[in-house]
């Protein structure tokens, strides 16, 4: 049982790994927090549509199937 749960661990850890590399950027990234440019407001409400809601989904379910296979793995 500990080796099936090793085994959908090391899988799902690289499908998000994948997943979180497959989105794209929210923001102008770290420069323009210092230098001021752009228009950064973390608050701001930004819909997802198509494919990068289908994403974030995935993601979102990859990530708690992770921590799920890991505590499994620690009451086993």
């Amino acid at each position: 049982m500990e080796n099936i749960i090793n085994i959908l661990l090391m899988v799902d850890a690289g499908l998000l790994i994948i997943l979180v590399l497959l989105q794209s950027g929210k923001s102008d990234g770290l420069s323009a927090a210092f230098t001021g440019s752009g228009d950064l407001n973390l608050f701001a409400v930004q819909k997802e549509r198509g494919p990068e809601k289908v994403i974030s989904r995935m993601t979102l379910a990859c990530g708690i199937l992770f921590f799920v296979l890991v505590i499994s793995l620690q009451i086993i």
